[in-house]
């Protein structure tokens, strides 16, 4: 998968349903007002209960009108969702103003709208809403009614407390909002590079399904075709002197020999393997190879001589794919050489791609793998920006592990240098491992 392809998965628009923003609104007004009630008949505090309970009625009056008006289901805008919860904020406020400012212990419920809007919306828009929390959360440091108290011991806290009230939200909203959205971006692009890597290992398996219905095809139709061009062999030699026919019969003939031509070619490409074929070892690692040699830069093929026969699975796609990418990678940094080395023994099978590129950044190879990391510069073209966004790697780990096999990333010992990746199955798992195995996964 090209990396200008994997870019859609980079940036995905961000949208939230109606009725997710309702469903919190409504909690929040029933959460008001059950505190309203609390206070007012519970405790037997004196404050405005009809300002309060206006503000909270107002609140409900604006969910059921949006609940009316548009379809809960529909996916808002960042910027309507945005302002509905910079709603939520400001009405939180106005209550927070009659009920004593930053003295009241709900006044740590800013956090609320500035979190969600950091698990959905972009980050400037989180940013503002954390902008207008701290302005509403400092203005209530100056101006609010008293806090509902018994009126006999009022409570009066210094001023150094209510400072400290104040910069704890600040640092809430900041810390928590930062940690969210991290946390959530970080899953995001997990999910997007998971969602490229079926896409791709849904394409590899058509094309194997497509190379298996063409050999299919050069099979069945090869029969016919033989015997149409047998028969208008023999016809030619028995209409000597009706040349019009003869030559309808050669013409025939001619074109019955170039469909079988055609079908013979058709066989040679998908000669590779059909989906269900079986490869040595050798055959797979030269069908991954062989896409990426004149390039200028050469790939050496060792395999090593064991004692015990050379194993033999299926072709699958997902193996195809992978190595082919990690190859590709090197091809790209190498500066004259990528060395493929395959062994194998009774219970592993191994293969190890090395370049002699610059290798892998030191504070990288811990991260290698990852979705959206690459810092790798091409040996060739050492200041281009064709680092990608690192879904190639990614992706090719994640279907080769789906084999069954462990990968892992090095760079060589100094005084050489370049990147190494080795690819190592359980050799039972890599002779019984299937692409119908590998297709069940994807849809997990």
């Amino acid at each position: 998968m090209s990396d200008v392809a994997a870019s859609d998965f980079r940036h995905p628009h961000r949208f939230v349903s109606l009725d997710t923003i309702l469903r919190l609104r409504w909690l929040a007004a029933l959460g008001q007002l059950t505190a309203i009630f609390i206070v007012a008949h519970g405790l037997e505090f004196d404050f405005p209960i009809i300002a309060c309970v206006a503000v909270v009625g107002i609140s409900a009056l604006l969910n059921l009108a949006l609940q009316i008006a548009f379809n809960p289901m529909q996916r808002l805008e960042p910027a309507y969702a945005a302002a509905l919860l910079a709603l939520n904020i400001v009405e939180l406020a106005a209550l927070l103003f009659l009920t004593g400012g930053l003295q009241n212990p709900f006044s740590f419920l800013f956090l609320g709208p500035v979190l969600i809007s950091a698990t959905v919306l972009p980050i400037r828009m989180t940013v503002g809403l954390g902008l207008l929390a701290v302005a509403c959360a400092s203005a209530l440091v100056f101006f609010h009614l008293p806090l509902p108290w018994d009126s006999e011991d009022p409570l009066v806290l210094p001023p150094i407390y209510l400072f400290g009230v104040w910069l704890s939200i600040v640092l809430a909203i900041g810390v928590t909002s930062l940690y969210a959205f991290q946390a959530t971006e970080e899953a995001r692009k997990l999910s997007d590079a998971l969602a490229a890597t079926e896409l791709v290992l849904t394409r590899e398996q058509h094309l194997t399904q497509l190379d298996g219905l063409a050999a299919a095809a050069a099979h069945e139709l090869g029969t016919p075709l033989s015997t149409i061009f047998l028969i208008s062999r023999e016809l030619e030699k028995t209409v000597e002197g009706n040349d019009q026919l003869a030559s309808d019969l050669k013409t025939l003939r001619e074109q019955a020999q170039r469909c079988r031509d055609i079908l013979a070619k058709i066989t040679q490409l998908s000669s590779s393997g059909a989906p269900f074929d079986l490869m040595p070892l050798s055959t797979l690692i030269e069908e991954a190879v062989a896409p990426h040699r004149d390039f200028g830069v050469a790939i050496r093929v060792r395999l090593a001589v064991a004692a015990t026969r050379e194993p033999v699975g299926a072709r699958n796609p997902a193996i195809l794919y992978g190595i082919g990418n990690i190859l590709e990678n090197a091809v790209d940094f190498a500066r004259t050489t990528v060395d493929v080395n395959a062994w194998w023994n009774a219970d592993t099978v191994e293969i190890v791609i090395s370049d002699d590129g610059p290798g892998i950044a030191p504070d990288m190879l811990k991260r290698i793998g990852e979705p959206y990391l690459s810092r790798r510069r091409s040996a060739v073209e050492p200041h281009s920006a064709r680092a990608g966004l690192g879904l190639g790697i990614f992706i090719a780990r994640t279907l080769l592990e789906r084999t069954g096999a462990r990968v892992s990333f090095a760079n060589r010992t100094f005084p050489d240098h370049g990147a190494v990746v080795r690819i190592v199955w359980p050799r039972a798992r890599f002779e019984t491992e299937e692409p119908t195995e590998t297709a069940a996964g994807s849809a997990d």
